[in-house]
């Protein structure tokens, strides 16, 4: 039988840093390659008895169908919480609850993009969002980051160029990066791009794990309607849970719902209806700053250890949240060559070249810091900086 795919799938790989977990079962390799929270965050007894709770008080009902859109007070909880921790203003019925923030890019994609239409993406970017978008088969633009975010004369070179649909973006602690815009740059962004077509769409699943200086606003801020806003409960709550959202205006909103009802008719209500009760009865800021102490721990020892025993030639970011460093190996050297190396020491990352559209043989990788102890940290990079030392001397 000769099956024939579709012509979209032709553009479109597996997750590269899915492939690479399979090889990390071994429980003697130390990973890094994981975007994954620390399990000893997750409000393990809380979320039982928010479960236990729901169901005493309204099983039958939780168990059945749900809206489109999603519980409403959990879309009030999440439009009042904008309101309180960002000032922005967001009506509970311009949110829509998501299968986590990745089926939001997926649903995004379906509304909005055509075959060949043009799209930003940082670079580099995240994985994640290339994959997901790459199915509608765009045309990816891409702007280089800075230490202070996306680089501002190339974002007008290319706006010069074409009039792109989209601007995705990680503005907080990116992914792969860890860069943060600085609000000078995100003021820059908003600029170049409010007299435009160009929708703004800030992905942040992480803004809120800043543990090292001060929040910047978001760039709805600056931009207004023409952001579509995405979130996540996945780094504050528990991944296993996957709900997300989208926010965006009306017109846009409608056209989501649409799409949503066709793919999954509506998000995991059971699900909705736990992580609403948890937030009723836990305060979610002790939370969060439970887990942002144990993230800069977890952070600084990384960083640590790399000025410890990384070669001086080696660069590496310094981020102020989030979950990710980036490092760079000097000129000439691939990190897909020091991947080979480093499996042999038994530690994992993943190397720089998925988080690029065109590039191959990239000198860049990213390390996770924060699903590894901090013993395991130091051997890792131990290990790592072995392994660079056999690939660059």
């Amino acid at each position: 039988m000769n099956i024939q795919f579709a012509d979209r799938m032709n553009n479109v790989h597996k997750s590269f840093i899915r492939e690479i977990l399979k090889a990390t079962v071994n429980p003697e390799v130390i990973s890094f390659a994981g975007g994954l929270p620390n399990p000893a965050s997750f409000p393990v007894e809380a979320v039982q008895e928010a479960t236990q709770k729901v169901l005493n008080d309204d099983g039958s009902s939780v168990l059945q169908y749900s809206t489109t859109e999603g519980y409403l007070p959990l879309r009030q909880y999440i439009a009042e919480r904008y309101l309180k921790k960002k000032g922005i203003i967001i009506d509970p019925y311009e949110i829509l609850i998501t299968s986590g923030s990745q089926q939001g890019l997926d649903l995004i994609g379906k509304v909005l993009l055509n075959k060949n239409d043009d799209i930003i993406l940082e670079e580099p970017g995240y994985l994640g969002a290339i994959q997901a978008l790459s199915i509608f088969e765009p045309k990816f633009h891409t702007v280089p980051l800075r230490d202070d975010g996306v680089d501002i004369n190339s974002l007008k070179e290319v706006l010069n160029k074409c009039n792109p649909k989209l601007f995705y973006a990680v503005p907080n602690f990116q992914n792969p990066s860890g860069i943060t815009y600085t609000a000078q740059n995100r003021e820059g962004v908003a600029n170049i791009l409010k007299n435009t077509d160009t929708i703004f769409v800030e992905d942040d699943p992480y803004g809120e794990l800043r543990f090292i200086g001060e929040h910047v606003p978001p760039m709805k801020t600056y931009l207004g309607d023409n952001v579509i806003l995405l979130g996540s409960f996945s780094k504050i709550v528990a991944p296993g849970m996957r709900l997300g959202w989208i926010c965006a205006k009306r017109e846009i909103m409608e056209k989501l719902i649409i799409a949503k009802q066709a793919s999954d008719l509506h998000t995991n209500y059971f699900s909705q209806r736990i992580v609403y009760q948890y937030l009723v009865d836990n305060d979610i800021d002790n939370h969060i700053k439970k887990i942002t102490e144990l993230y800069r721990e977890q952070r600084n020892c990384m960083v640590s250890m790399i000025e410890k025993y990384f070669p001086k030639e080696v660069k590496s970011t310094k981020p102020e949240g989030g979950m990710f460093l980036w490092a760079t190996l000097p000129e000439g050297f691939s990190a897909l060559e020091l991947f080979d190396i480093a499996s042999k020491q038994n530690v994992a990352f993943v190397p720089g070249d998925p988080f690029y559209i065109t590039k191959k043989g990239i000198n860049t990788m990213r390390l996770n810091y924060t699903n590894s102890t901090e013993e395991k940290i130091e051997e890792g990079i131990k290990r790592l900086s072995a392994a660079i030392n056999q690939l660059i001397k």
